[in-house]
């Protein structure tokens, strides 16, 4: 905690830092150490800190766990998530509503459900993004907007992340068309073109 502190008040004195976000595992795999001394030292005065939690199934929030999480909400820290779509793990739409249900019931706001790394010894997690897609859509009709994550892909290359969902509007013919959660199109009325007129 002391080197954390240290790095938190050090950033806490550069003017055009006012939020810092950690990204960790720790809830999920060692809880214990989310202690009240760690905690104090993710924050400073004039700076906001966010906690971007790591986990990828709902069988990561055991009850020690859990009440990790519920020490550094009840701290006043904004939590979101950060998860990664992975092929025979959380590749199907009952686990994902699972796993996206849990971060919220821990006052986890869904952040990101990334889509697989071209990380070498990786391969065999890896999903299509077409899967991914379908998988995300999926979620639409199951889980509320508040269980919703962003599907990202970080492009090869250091191109940064681009979210990857499915697309949910296009122009037919001149008609706006809109598909629900069922994947049934509705046309939608655009407002008339002032220019056009």
């Amino acid at each position: 905690p002391r080197r954390i502190s240290e790095l938190v008040q050090e950033l806490a004195a550069i003017d055009h830092v006012r939020v810092v976000r950690f990204h960790t595992r720790v809830p999920v795999v060692a809880p214990e150490r989310i202690s009240e001394a760690l905690i104090a030292s993710l924050t400073a005065p004039g700076i906001t800190t966010w906690v971007a939690i790591h986990a990828n199934h709902p069988r990561e929030f055991t009850p020690a766990a859990c009440a990790a999480l519920a020490r550094l909400a009840d701290a006043g820290i904004p939590l979101v998530s950060q998860s990664v779509l992975l092929a025979g793990v959380n590749d199907d739409a009952e686990t994902l509503a699972i796993l996206m249900r849990r971060f919220v019931e821990n006052r986890v706001k869904p952040y990101y459900l990334h889509h697989g790394d071209l990380a070498p010894g990786t391969g065999h997690f890896r999903t299509t993004l077409a899967e991914g897609q379908a998988l995300v859509g999926a979620l639409r009709g199951h889980v509320s907007g508040l269980c919703q994550p962003t599907y990202v892909l970080d492009i090869p290359g250091g191109y940064g992340k681009t979210p990857v969902g499915p697309c949910l509007v296009e122009t037919d013919g001149g008609t706006t068309m809109v598909t629900d959660y069922q994947g049934c199109r509705h046309p939608y009325p655009e407002p008339p073109d002032p220019a056009r007129s």
